[in-house]
């Protein structure tokens, strides 16, 4: 069993040693007077938690930058989709590993992915050494072949992901409800309940799906998936921007974990009033995510907690909305616990799951206040050294092969807009 030892580093307050053995934090103290496998001088650093990124299509790194300035649902028609069909394998490795130094970068140790080709996606990832679920995405457009033959192949890459190392977890993934037929949301309800599994989805993120579901169904997005018996304390629900009073208490009733996507949100004009307050006060799990490149156009969640608190301060005029204490755990503890990983705290017995902030760099300069630095200040690149499960995955800014991985992400982006 491997043995790290981070010496003298700032953790909430104080400075101390914490010894990492295994794959958990075993013991914090003034001094660790052990000996170690690796020493890291934590000095002029500070600990923090790896940040969980609830919400994300990794690969889609590849798609940055197209389709820009219209809205959802074209945006997904006229670009999102077509490029999605001429996708491959190879190009789905690269572009994950691309999204895998992004998130190490920045601070992310975990992350909720939703997109094609799962297992190539989980190579990658757990190549990198980053956690992971991966969704098995459904998109049936109410067509009961289609709804078919997702059945069958999800559960045959359910019962392929119990191989999986413990890096990796397997969800289901119902796109939308405007893709996604009643029949087959029923059914994978049905198959993640009597399988203990997370269900992952995209719900009540525009106007017109909320609109329309109304005029279509007359009830909101999320009263339907309430009646189609499909939430529930394992389902990760992402954006929900939409919601009425009503809505609000079924997802606390029903201990959803509601992903909050401001760049996302803000970038194709989904919308800003996120309810945030409501939601945590209802009892819904609030988390945090930056969607896909293509919308977000980048992984950086500290600059996602940034634009969530600031949204939150501007449309409510309340400066005292969302606080720095809160924003940590809605963007660490809380994605963590909605993906059932017992990570996102620097505590002893936990997952280490840590990354070590640079406090030399201007933004941390004076240091009065070290979270409103991190978040109002600074942004990914303050991020000195990651570790997930007890390994080193950058240190002094340098990742193993990032090089190569970012010549072959270029190349497959390429091959993508050519064909």
């Amino acid at each position: 069993m491997s043995t790290i030892i981070i010496k003298q580093v700032w953790v909430d307050g104080k400075t101390c040693d914490v010894l990492i053995e295994g794959t958990k934090i075993s013991k914090i103290a003034d001094s660790i007077a052990q000996s170690a496998d690796k020493y890291i001088d934590g000095r002029n650093k500070a600990l923090i938690p790896g940040f969980a990124n609830a919400h994300a299509h990794s690969a889609m790194t590849l798609f940055r930058g197209i389709g820009e300035d219209i809205p959802l649902m074209q945006w997904l028609r006229e670009y999102i989709w077509p490029y999605d069909e001429r996708l491959e394998e190879e190009m789905i490795y690269w572009g994950a590993k691309l999204a895998c130094i992004e998130m190490i970068r920045s601070g992310t140790t975990a992350c909720n992915d939703s997109y094609w080709f799962p297992p190539t996606c989980r190579l990658a990832m757990e190549e990198m050494g980053v956690r992971s679920v991966q969704s098995y995405v459904w998109i049936d457009f109410f067509k009961g072949d289609r709804a078919d033959a997702h059945k069958a192949k999800l559960a045959k890459l359910h019962k392929e992901s119990t191989q999986w190392s413990d890096l990796t977890g397997f969800s289901v993934g119902p796109h939308a409800i405007y893709s996604v037929s009643a029949e087959g949301i029923k059914w994978m309800a049905a198959y993640a309940r009597e399988h203990k599994l997370m269900i992952h989805t995209h719900l009540a993120e525009t106007q017109s799906e909320y609109e329309d579901c109304l005029k279509e169904r007359g009830v909101t997005p999320t009263r339907y998936l309430y009646e189609l018996g499909a939430l529930g304390p394992n389902v990760v629900a992402a954006h929900c921007v939409w919601l009425s009073p009503e809505d609000i208490q079924i997802l606390g009733d029903h201990q959803v974990s509601v992903v909050h996507n401001p760049n996302s949100n803000l970038k194709l004009a989904s919308g800003y009033k996120f309810r945030y307050e409501e939601l945590r006060d209802a009892g819904a799990r609030v988390c945090l995510g930056t969607d896909g490149c293509a919308s977000s156009n980048n992984l950086d969640m500290l600059e996602a907690m940034k634009h969530a608190a600031l949204l939150q301060k501007a449309w409510r005029r309340d400066p005292a909305s969302m606080p720095l204490h809160e924003l940590l755990s809605v963007a660490s503890f809380n994605g963590y616990e909605a993906m059932g990983i017992h990570a996102g705290k620097i505590q002893e017995g936990w997952l280490a799951d840590l990354a070590l902030i640079d406090l030399r760099q201007p933004a941390f300069i004076p240091n009065h206040n070290f979270y409103a630095n991190l978040i109002y200040a600074a942004n990914g690149s303050a991020v000195d050294t990651l570790i997930c499960n007890g390994r080193i995955l950058m240190e002094d800014r340098k990742i193993e092969g990032e090089k190569l991985i970012m010549e072959m992400a270029q190349k497959m982006a390429e091959k993508l807009t050519k064909k």
